[in-house]
């Protein structure tokens, strides 16, 4: 059955592939930055450097984590974010849709189901409750918060929908029909579901995330499709788009690990080691993609990988052992990701006592409110081939599973725009970009320095050349998310708009985040 369920597979991705086109990749120069805020994640815009480095900065925990742990009946050993988090902006709240179970099939009072997708709330994103508006028929006729047996629901409230039975609209895996099935759902108000595609939305393996761009008006959805890749069998993710939601893209590989992953395996091993259930075999010794977590930033997409680093089979020999962490990416295609650190963004296994220390997870979307990126992650202190992972005993034996061992979801932050920095010491640095082109009236940038540190920008053009009329920016010093560059008496720089500029930061002691040439309205 498992060899035909993969020549299935197989078939299924050579029809989606044969006609599909590969995407315009290419970048225009001078790059068109507009009035968007513009990251260092990636380098696409840094032309040229001297004595400075680059910075990941990991999300804040919150003190609360985790903020929602598994508590009642029907949710079993486990609760962990399989799902995402929305804002509602109309009813001032926040909605989580979640991953609860663990246990075996059946073993539970209420479903059959060896794990369900959960629904909670929250007033202010910290303090959770769990309305029992479930929509799935329980065995014993208890109320209960589950909302269906789908899972990885990525979910958008769609306000601009006409028609209020599809207000919410979601992006889903399911194995309801026997087969591994990417499809589409809809709502009318986030608890009752009903399919909206009629056919896969891509070739299937188990895990899906998915997210509405505001800045392409479309859907975007991650796949993952399992393939040989560089001698292993490998986790790999592909990306699809929608304008319609009912019509979708042919799947284009986005997500392959590299060289590097696979070379740095043995350090995320070794930082989980007395966790683990099995000795290192160096034959099967690699790294997967597990699931991808995004941020849609307002120039490029943060994406949050999932980095799973597979150190043996587990003890039963059908699937593997290995721990898990969130690592930080970066595309302005969709396509084409850069991954320059390869260190957690959430931190992961520093202390081996932590509820979140072996395997983590992300929601399908981290979201802003204010001035602050919340993503929500699932975290476990057992790794992916554990014994508590799939039972609670073994030979009569507790593995542990819901007292020593458990999965829980917790949050990180950060400051608007602040996942990497720019920094320089206190003998200074600069940094030059490339010739861009703005559409914005005047400078801000999203920084900080030390008391006896500061930033100086100056204007220069294509080709780096300071531009006449246009003195060194005033200082500045001082935490700012949002600071106007004032150049002489002036921050009015509109008259360079749509030329080809490119700009110089002198920084001393500080750290530049980010840059934009905004209109009167701070965003």
């Amino acid at each position: 059955m498992r060899r035909s369920l993969l020549l299935w597979q197989c078939m299924l991705l050579a029809g989606f592939l044969l006609s599909n086109p590969v995407p315009d990749l290419r970048a225009q120069s001078p790059y068109d930055v507009g009035d968007r805020s513009q990251l260092f994640v990636d380098r696409v815009l840094v032309r040229e450097t001297n004595r400075v480095w680059f910075t990941q900065h990991q999300g804040k925990k919150h003190p609360e984590n985790p903020v929602l742990k598994p508590d009642r009946p029907w949710e079993g050993s486990l609760a962990y974010v399989y799902g995402d988090v929305i804002y509602d902006q109309q009813e001032r709240i926040f909605k989580m849709w979640y991953l609860a179970g663990g246990e075996a099939e059946g073993e539970t009072e209420y479903f059959d189901h060896k794990t369900i997708t959960c629904y909670a709330t929250s007033q202010d994103g910290i303090h959770w409750e769990k309305p029992e508006v479930g929509a799935l028929a329980s065995k014993n006729g208890q109320p209960h918060n589950g909302v269906g047996t789908f899972k990885l629901p990525s979910v958008r409230k769609d306000v601009d929908e006409a028609d209020p039975k599809q207000r919410y609209k979601m992006i889903c895996f399911s194995w309801d029909d026997g087969v591994p099935n990417y499809r589409t759902m809809v709502s009318p108000d986030g608890l009752k579901w009903s399919p909206k595609s009629k056919t896969p939305i891509s070739p299937a393996a188990d895990v899906i995330t998915g997210f509405w761009d505001p800045r392409r008006k479309m859907y975007v959805a991650f796949p993952k499709i399992q393939r040989p890749w560089r001698g292993f069998t490998r986790r790999l993710f592909s990306t699809i788009t929608s304008q319609d939601f009912t019509h979708w893209t042919k799947p284009v590989s986005s997500w392959e690990t590299d060289r590097r992953d696979d070379a740095g395996s043995l350090a995320r091993i070794e930082q989980v080691r007395p966790l683990l259930d099995r000795p290192d075999d160096p034959k099967v010794m690699h790294t997967d993609f597990y699931g991808i977590g995004v941020y849609a930033a307002e120039s490029c997409t943060i994406g949050f990988p999932w980095i799973f680093t597979i150190n043996n089979k587990n003890r039963y020999g059908t699937n593997q052992e290995g721990p898990q962490e969130v690592q930080l990416a970066v595309s302005r295609d969709l396509f084409h990701w850069e991954r320059p650190f390869r260190t957690p963004i959430i931190e992961i296994g520093q202390d081996l006592s932590t509820w979140d220390c072996a395997y983590q997870t992300t929601a399908a979307h981290a979201i802003r409110v204010g001035d602050e990126i919340r993503l929500y992650y699932g975290g476990m202190n057992f790794t992916h081939g554990a014994p508590a992972a799939y039972q609670a005993e073994i030979a009569g034996k507790s593995t542990g599973r819901g007292t020593r061992y458990g999965a829980a979801i917790g949050l990180v932050t950060w400051p608007l725009d602040r996942f990497v920095s720019v920094d320089a010491p206190a003998e200074g640095g600069v940094l030059t970009t490339v010739p861009i082109r703005f559409s914005g009236k005047r400078l801000v940038i999203n920084a900080a320095t030390k008391p006896e540190g500061r930033i100086v920008v100056a204007l220069c053009d294509a080709a780096g050349r300071r531009l006449p009329g246009y003195p060194l920016s005033r200082p500045f010093t001082g935490d700012a998310l949002r600071h106007t560059v004032s150049f002489g008496p002036t921050a009015d720089v509109s008259a360079l708009a749509g030329r080809a500029v490119s700009l110089k930061f002198h920084l001393t002691s500080g750290s530049l985040f980010s840059f934009a040439f905004r209109q009167t309205a701070e965003k």
